[in-house]
């Protein structure tokens, strides 16, 4: 099983860069998006919209970004899926792990 890899520490460097590089992406974007909300707010209620906003990206980066080792290998596929990373990005991982985060993106 997969919650069972040992993480090298140069595993867990490669890991964390991915990680960092994904979320820091991701937060890039909801920034944009945040900037262009508050430029067109107009109306009071444009207030309450950006902190729905706010709150539903909070809530969502939370659940998606977890990094305890036992799930990262789904962590991963997803970021990928989603493109806030590449395989690439995680070059020098065991194959074990690889695999694992290739046999979640077939799915």
């Amino acid at each position: 099983m997969f919650r069972d890899f040992k993480w090298s520490k140069t595993e867990k460097e490669i890991a964390r860069k991915a990680f960092e590089s994904a979320y820091h992406k991701e937060c890039g974007v909801i920034t944009a998006r945040l900037r262009n909300m508050i430029a067109r707010a107009s109306e009071p209620s444009d207030i309450w919209r950006i902190h729905d906003y706010l709150s539903k990206q909070r809530r969502e980066t939370d659940q998606k970004y977890d990094y305890r080792y036992s799930v990262l290998p789904m962590v991963f596929a997803r970021l990928i899926r989603e493109g806030w990373m590449t395989e690439n990005d995680l070059r020098g991982l065991g194959e074990e792990k690889l695999g694992v985060i290739k046999s979640f993106l077939s799915l």
